[in-house]
């Protein structure tokens, strides 16, 4: 049985986004810095919005002298599958062929992303 992972508010999404391309702990402090040019967000919120996360589960806090060091507990992988099956069911009724159906329709994705998805499909089904 997989867990079940809640979807997070942009704000916090953003944060985690950072985390995950860091590949490694980080700071209040280089979550700032990556943001600086995106948001207008003030340390306090940034410290908020991690202090949210770590209540979620999706990251862990350690103290390291007078600084908090944050890494991810959930991979981003991990819940981007989530999210996508969570979208799928909610939004398409878990079809993934209305949903593909539905993006083509409104030009969304072209003739070649299908045959892209269809090379995918080939090597999945041959389990490549």
């Amino acid at each position: 049985m997989s867990k079940i992972i809640k979807r997070l508010p942009n704000s916090e999404l953003e944060i985690m986004m950072i985390i995950w391309e860091s590949n490694e702990p980080v700071t209040s402090a280089y979550v700032c810095e990556k943001l600086k040019d995106k948001k207008k967000w003030k340390i306090t919120s940034v410290l908020t919005f991690l202090s949210r996360l770590v209540e979620k589960g999706f990251v862990a806090s350690t103290r390291k002298g007078k600084i908090n060091i944050y890494s991810a507990v959930i991979g981003e992988q991990e819940y981007l599958e989530s999210e996508g099956k969570s979208f799928l069911e909610k939004l398409y009724g878990n079809s993934l062929t209305t949903f593909v159906s539905s993006l083509y329709k409104n030009n969304a994705i072209s003739d070649d992303d299908l045959a892209e998805l269809r090379k995918f499909i080939e090597k999945a089904t041959k389990g490549e």
